[in-house]
C-alpha cells in the first residue's frame, strides 16, 4: 500500500528543524505515522549554519554548511528540501511533489482552536496575530512562503501552540482590565506549548492506561523557553505563559513574570522601537529586553541550563541564584495548580529538554512540594530510562503519594498525529 508524506515543520529566530513522517492514506484515522527521518539547521544568526540529519543508523551531526548557500531561514528551508530529496536512503521523498502535507508549528494563534490548511485568507489572518507576537509567528509564515514556492503540491498546514489551552475558564484568561479594550484588542491569557501538553496528554494517559478525559495532571514543559500547565479531565484549566510566551517561567532569555512597571524603571526607551524591528515586525525596547536579554542569559552570561546546574552545586553564585528563582518560580506553579485539582492529582509531569535530563532540577522541585505528597526516587531520577516515552521517577508508597514521570514529549510528531486524524479535512481540494 503506498505511503503519503508529511513535513513537520518548526521554524525557530535562528533554526529551522523538519520532521519527515508516511502514513498510508486508507489507514484508520486513529493510526500514527511513521517517523522517517529529522534534519535540522541551527546558527543562522550566528554562521556558520550547522547540519545535523537522523535517519534510521545514519547521522549527521554539527556539519558546518556553506554562508554564501545557508544564511537565512528561506535558504536553510532549500538547503533541507534539496538533502532530503537527494538521499537516496530515503525513497519515500524523492520529489517536492512527493510531500502531501507540510505542518508548520505556528506559536500564537489567536482565538483559532484546532489546525487550519493555509490559504490567502488564512495567511493574512496569522500576518496580523502577528501583532500579538512579533518574535514569534514570523519565522513561521516565512517558512510557509517558502514551502509555497519550493513544494507547491503540498497542502500547508497552521499547528497552533495556543490551541490546547482554548479551554481555559473565563477567570483563568481574563486580565483585570477595561473589558471593552481587551475585546477589542484581543488581550487575554492564551497560553502555549499546546502541541506538547496535548502528546504529553496522550502519551501519560496511555501509560496510566486511565482514559485522557479522566487525567489530571501537573504538566511541566522545561526547556530555553518554560511553562507549567494544570490539567483536569484531559483539558487545560491554567497554564503559566499569559498572552504571549513571556509571562510566567524565566527561561533562556525570557524574564517570565516581572511587575509591569519594572520596565519602565529599567529603560526610559521601553515603548521606542528596537533596532531589531523590521518591515512587518513592530518589537519595542521592552519586548527586546525582555525576550531576548533577560532570564538565565542575564543572570549567568549562559543559556545553558545544565552548565548552570553544575555550576550551582560547585558553589557559583550567580548560577545558584538562576537556578534557585527556576526552582522557586516552578514550585509557585505546581502548588498552584495543585489547589485547583483539589489534590486530585494523578501525576506531576517534567518534559522539555530541561524537564527531561535536569535530575538535580527535579529532585529540587520535588523536594519543595513534599508536603503535598510528592516524593522522587533517587535512583530513578539519576537513571531514567532514556528510551521510553513516559518513565516513573517517584518513590512507591510511604511518602510518594503521587506519580512523578518524566516524559519524552514530541511537538512534531504530535503535529503529524493530529494531520492524520483530520487529513480528509485539511487536505487541500483537488
Amino acid at each position: 500500500m503506498p505511503s503519503n508524506v508529511i513535513l513537520s515543520i518548526n521554524a525557530g529566530s535562528s533554526s529551522l528543524k523538519v520532521s519527515v513522517f508516511s502514513y498510508h492514506p486508507h489507514a484508520p484515522s486513529s493510526s500514527h505515522p511513521t517517523p522517517l527521518a529529522t534534519i535540522q539547521v541551527t546558527g543562522l544568526t550566528a554562521p556558520p549554519a550547522t547540519l545535523r540529519y537522523d535517519r534510521g543508523d545514519h547521522h549527521i551531526k554539527s556539519q558546518p554548511l556553506p554562508e554564501t548557500d545557508v544564511n537565512s531561514q528561506e535558504t536553510a528551508y532549500e538547503y533541507i528540501i534539496h538533502h532530503l530529496t537527494s538521499d537516496a536512503g530515503l525513497p519515500e521523498l524523492s520529489h517536492p511533489d512527493d510531500i502531501e502535507f507540510a505542518c508548520h508549528r505556528v506559536v500564537h494563534g489567536g482565538d483559532y482552536d484546532k489546525p487550519v490548511r493555509i490559504d490567502r485568507d488564512t495567511f493574512h489572518r496569522l500576518e496580523e496575530l502577528s501583532d500579538l507576537a512579533p518574535l514569534h509567528n514570523a519565522g513561521a509564515l516565512t517558512i510557509v512562503k517558502a514551502v509555497h514556492d519550493k513544494c507547491p503540491q503540498a497542502s500547508n498546514i497552521a499547528f497552533f501552540d495556543n490551541a490546547f489551552h482554548h479551554t481555559l475558564p473565563e477567570a483563568a484568561r481574563t486580565y483585570a482590565i477595561d473589558q471593552k479594550v481587551a475585546k477589542r484588542n484581543k488581550l487575554r491569557k492564551y497560553g502555549f506549548h499546546g502541541l506538547s501538553y496535548a502528546f504529553i496528554t496522550r502519551s501519560v494517559a496511555a501509560h496510566l492506561a486511565v482514559p485522557a478525559a479522566e487525567l489530571n495532571l501537573i504538566a511541566l514543559h522545561l526547556g530555553s523557553g518554560a511553562s507549567a500547565c494544570c490539567i483536569k479531565g484531559g483539558t487545560s484549566i491554567d497554564t503559566s505563559m499569559g498572552l504571549t510566551p513571556l509571562d510566567g517561567l524565566p527561561g533562556a532569555t525570557r524574564s517570565g513574570s516581572v511587575d509591569p512597571s519594572l520596565i519602565f524603571h529599567f529603560t526610559h526607551d521601553a515603548g521606542k522601537l528596537s533596532p531589531s524591528s523590521a518591515k512587518g515586525m513592530h518589537i519595542t525596547e521592552a519586548e527586546e529586553i525582555l525576550n531576548k536579554k533577560s532570564g538565565w542569559q542575564a543572570l549567568t552570561g549562559t543559556t545553558d541550563f545544565g552548565a548552570i546546574s553544575a555550576k550551582a552545586e560547585q558553589g557559583d553564585a550567580a548560577c545558584r541564584l538562576a537556578f534557585d528563582i527556576f526552582v522557586d518560580r516552578i514550585t509557585d506553579f505546581v502548588a498552584a495548580y495543585y489547589v485547583k485539582l483539589g489534590g486530585k492529582v494523578d501525576a506531576l509531569v517534567f518534559a522539555g529538554g530541561i524537564g527531561e535530563k535536569g535530575a538535580r532540577l527535579r529532585q529540587a522541585v520535588v523536594e519543595k512540594v513534599a508536603c503535598l505528597g510528592f516524593a522522587v526516587d533517587e535512583g530513578r531520577n539519576e537513571r531514567p530510562d532514556g528510551e521510553a516515552v513516559v518513565t516513573d521517577i517517584g518513590k512507591e508508597g510511604g511518602s510518594g503519594k503521587h506519580r512523578i514521570l518524566i516524559c519524552l514529549t514530541d511537538e512534531q510528531a504530535e503535529m503529524a498525529r493530529e494531520c492524520v486524524q483530520d487529513a480528509d479535512g485539511l487536505r487541500r481540494p483537488a
